[in-house]
């Protein structure tokens, strides 16, 4: 008879006849609690071993032209409302024209039903242009271009924090990631109200807090030094790992090591070494199935709102994360269907798998670059 935990319940697994084989994580279903969200993964490894016949995707390359007249996010060109963009020579920001959040709006009327709860939601969406030249993404600019980004960022995290509960830094990267243009941009969205995914990480890192005086992702950085089994990204501002709960195949979250609480508080190091992590990791990804590897990616740190003051941050650690779909190539991807939205999430390839074949991948020189070197 063999124990094991389930959150608060306890689930007994009996075995009649056969002798239980030790556990092997790369080859034997387990599930993995994920800290920030309160959730369980399912992993299992040996299902990397079928056959796929199913959807496969066409590769992403980066074989646009540097301008393209009709694209609305180059320089110089008319938008689909009359606007015409700036010829921008580095980052380029402005209002999405057609935003999800808007700033005036009529607030819906109150209800005191449990089952149809309403609540007012105003916020305000921007598009940001990395770069002028469409063929550019992260891992073929420079490092300086990159940094440009990152004070962008920064320069826009500051402004809308003054207005609002909530900034959300993201880029979706690729066609399969529902990316509508291919121009290097990402996309910011501010909000009146604290949105679900980050008011439930903010719930649990102050929970860990409270029990053991210490931030869950400073202590988390540290027992990923120890172990060194899911390192992707190493510099002595910025760790990059597939975390030990990873759900997507290729999951990595970049997190600070300086204690930075916003992206707001970077010094002018760590923003250089911010890029040079980026560049390197995104790098990585391309490199691994050789083509303009697709994520949706984003920012996380403590909330700006009145109850927000230094004091209370303490739980907090900034950090970024990627959320790659593609699982076996460049054409074979993961689906979260069935057991996904109806159970919980599932992965193929555990964590430490997925970790070993991103750090093997060279980060410095883009295939791009090098053809059939790599």
């Amino acid at each position: 008879m063999q124990l094991f935990p389930y959150k608060k319940s306890l689930c007994i697994v009996i075995t009649f006849g056969k002798r239980m084989t030790a556990f092997i994580p790369t080859e034997h279903q387990h599930q993995r609690y994920n800290p920030l969200t309160g959730e369980w993964v399912l992993v299992c490894p040996h299902r990397m071993k079928r056959p796929w016949s199913g959807q496969q995707e066409l590769p992403q390359k980066n074989n646009l032209p540097e301008f393209d007249p009709t694209n609305p996010l180059c320089p110089g060109v008319t938008r689909g409302n009359g606007e015409k963009n700036p010829v921008y020579t580095s980052t380029f920001v402005f209002p999405n024209d057609f935003p999800a959040l808007l700033e005036e709006v009529p607030e819906p009327p109150e209800s005191d039903d449990p089952l149809f709860k309403i609540a007012p939601a105003r916020g305000q969406c921007r598009v940001m242009c990395f770069h002028p030249k469409s063929n550019k993404t992260l891992p073929i600019m420079t490092p300086k271009e990159i940094q440009n980004v990152i004070t962008e960022w920064i320069n826009q995290f500051n402004e809308l924090k003054t207005k609002y509960v909530w900034v959300q830094i993201f880029e979706n990267k690729g066609a399969s990631m529902g990316c509508s243009n291919p121009h290097p941009h990402c996309q910011i969205w501010s909000s009146s109200f604290f949105p679900r995914n980050p008011q439930i990480k903010d719930s649990n890192l102050r929970q860990y807090y409270e029990v053991h005086g210490r931030p869950m992702l400073d202590d988390y950085v540290e027992k990923e030094l120890q172990k060194k089994e899911r390192i992707v990204v190493l510099n002595p501002d910025w760790l990059v790992v597939v975390p030990y709960w990873a759900t997507w195949p290729f999951e990595t979250m970049l997190i600070s090591r300086n204690k930075n609480k916003r992206i707001d508080d970077l010094t002018k190091t760590q923003i250089e070494n911010l890029a040079l992590t980026i560049k390197e990791l995104t790098t990585k990804y391309d490199n691994l199935f050789q083509c303009s590897f697709p994520y949706s990616m984003g920012w996380h740190g403590a909330p700006t709102f009145d109850k927000y003051t230094e004091e209370n941050t303490k739980h907090w650690t900034l950090h970024a994360i990627y959320y790659p779909p593609l699982l076996r190539s460049a054409t074979v991807r993961k689906f979260m269907v069935g057991f996904e939205l109806l159970c919980q999430g599932q992965r193929d390839l555990t964590a430490e798998q997925a970790a070993q074949r991103l750090r093997e991948m060279d980060g410095t020189y883009h295939y791009d670059e090098i053809g059939s070197k790599i």
